[in-house]
């Protein structure tokens, strides 16, 4: 990056209150380099979804990885992501997006969840650059006004919710109560759920939404109580916990509960409770990828790494960004931006890595990227048209997998 001898006054304060700044929020905020590749991540470094975060910087820098092993994007190698915390916020997420994009960011990863991700959507599109997220499914994401430029690898709650119905009803259960946030992310997944419930002959008593700011959750409770359900399906975050304890010793047993991709927390049993047993027999769906390859490649590069939700669909945003700009030839949004999701449709060549769709790409021919997280195929609005979700669940030995269920929208 090319700098002038000497800064006024005005501005070397302004520099200075910027660094204090970014190093106040724990940013990390290298130099954009122009003819490089610039990724900024939006993610999770506090709040509800903290959990998730390592996971979303490690994929990202894991790709980063990959592809610089690989060359670089048109021969550069791509720097470290800048880094902005989400924080479950939507004031201190707009203020991290400004950052990410001041700082020269040429996409935006994330945001993680789906209510900050359409909080910083009028922030981002503005500014003219791509967003990517792995982990924003709210079914209202499709239609965001957005400039053609919101992408996501994460499916839509619409092709999640038939699969954590079909779940419910093949274990039997046809009497079942919803309890959802009362949020983008959760009035679009229980609607979802409650479609294929009912399409399906099953009862829904109850589908309740609650405030997740609110610290009592009775009236919640109550209302399951108050009827005739054998199952209850739970769609939330982190708060989720303490509507699970009280559903717990309202009587409810694990194999009574359903959650969602918000409380795939192999450590939820100490969390509800301090007694693991008592999460014994919970179910869940989220979105992942049958893939051991990608796997052991991200616990190799990190070794720390305890939760790896969502990660092959972040890995797998860094990788279109890049391929993007190697169909493009240039790193300019502008210029690249149109090409995000023509590298992942079906018309091109297959190709599962940067370096052997990059080949393709030099050779003229159109590339069709297979995910880590599977066959992605964006469609018009930048939303994968099919995805692999697990069922997770959790027994005697713990936390695991129970199954890989692929799924696609032509099946609703």
């Amino acid at each position: 990056m090319t700098r002038p001898r000497a800064l006024p006054l005005s501005a070397v304060l302004t520099a200075l209150a910027l660094t204090l700044t970014a190093c106040g929020d724990g940013n990390d905020t290298p130099d954009a380099d122009e003819n490089a590749l610039n990724l900024g991540i939006l993610y999770p470094q506090t709040g509800s979804l903290a959990y998730l975060g390592p996971s979303q910087l490690s994929a990202t820098e894991y790709a980063i990885e990959e592809i610089n092993a690989a060359g670089g994007v048109l021969g550069t190698d791509m720097p470290a992501p800048v880094q902005g915390d989400e924080a479950d916020d939507e004031g201190r997420a707009n203020d991290a997006a400004n950052t990410l994009i001041a700082d020269g960011s040429d996409a935006i990863i994330g945001a993680a969840s789906s209510g900050m991700t359409q909080a910083v959507h009028d922030t981002v599109a503005s500014a003219g650059i791509p967003q990517c997220s792995g982990s924003a499914t709210a079914p209202d994401l499709t239609d965001i006004d957005d400039g053609g430029n919101f992408y996501r690898t994460a499916p839509s709650d619409l092709l999640a919710g038939p699969v954590l119905a079909q779940e419910i009803l093949d274990d039997g259960h046809q009497n079942v109560a919803l309890i959802a946030r009362a949020d983008d992310y959760g009035s679009g997944y229980l609607q979802a759920v409650q479609n294929e419930l009912r399409s399906n002959g099953a009862q829904v008593p109850v589908a309740e939404t609650y405030d997740p700011d609110t610290t009592n959750f009775g009236s919640v409770v109550e209302s399951v109580n108050g009827d005739d359900v054998d199952a209850v399906s739970l769609i939330s975050f982190e708060e989720g916990t303490q509507i699970l304890a009280a559903l717990i010793e309202a009587g409810f047993d694990g194999d009574q509960l359903y959650v969602t991709d918000g409380l795939n927390d192999p450590d939820l049993g100490s969390t509800v409770s301090g007694n693991t047993d008592l999460v014994n027999g919970v179910t869940g769906v989220a979105p992942s990828a049958d893939n051991p390859e990608f796997s052991q490649g991200i616990s190799d590069f990190d070794s720390d790494l305890e939760v790896f939700q969502f990660a092959p669909q972040v890995f797998d945003c860094v990788n279109l960004v890049a391929l993007a700009a190697e169909s493009a030839g240039s790193t300019d949004p502008a210029e690249y931006a149109p090409h995000v999701d023509e590298v992942s449709r079906p018309e091109g060549t297959e190709c599962g890595s940067f370096e052997e769709c990059r080949d393709l790409l030099d050779d003229g021919q159109d590339i069709d990227y297979q995910g880590a997280s599977g066959n992605i195929d964006l469609d018009d609005n930048g939303d994968p048209t099919a995805a692999t979700f697990e069922v997770f669940h959790w027994d005697d030995d713990g936390h695991g997998v129970r199954e890989y269920v692929d799924y696609s929208g032509e099946e609703n």
